[in-house]
């Protein structure tokens, strides 16, 4: 079974690297799906948990991963493939990819291009980038 890594980020890029998974599927290749969400923390997370209740922080995390991922999980779920969902939070989202990547023992990442950045169009990603220089496992980047 070839387990694999798709970070979301909600872009239709993030769609693509889904679907092309599901290529995968389709070719007799039997996949371990995990659906990463990173979202890069605005304020010190510590800071506001003191003062809001766990059950709110569920729901505000919630409202960050859900649109990000509803749609590569119906396309997952049109498909039959079974997959499981993460959130994290973190300062710098690149390495929360490649620490999940180590710690979930993926061997493979598929990732889009971009998400929506200002030089989306022209250059790949700097998150996709930074991603590929550092894990040791196979990126597969998809546009």
């Amino acid at each position: 079974m070839l387990k694999l890594l798709i970070p979301m980020d909600g872009s239709q890029s993030a769609l693509r690297a889904v679907q092309h998974a599901i290529n995968l599927a389709k070719a007799d290749i039997s996949l371990s799906v995990t659906l990463l969400n990173v979202y890069a923390e605005q304020v010190p997370y510590g800071a506001i948990s003191a003062h809001v209740p766990h059950e709110r922080l569920q729901e505000i995390e919630r409202e960050y991963t859900d649109p990000a991922l509803a749609e590569a999980e119906k396309l997952l779920q049109e498909a039959g493939i079974g997959y499981e969902r993460e959130l994290r939070v973190a300062d710098d989202v690149a390495p929360m990819i490649a620490q999940r990547a180590e710690e979930t023992g993926c061997d493979a990442i598929v990732m889009g291009t971009h998400g929506g950045g200002v030089l989306s169009h022209i250059l790949m990603g700097s998150t996709t980038l930074k991603v590929l220089h550092l894990v040791k496992r196979p990126v597969t980047v998809v546009r």
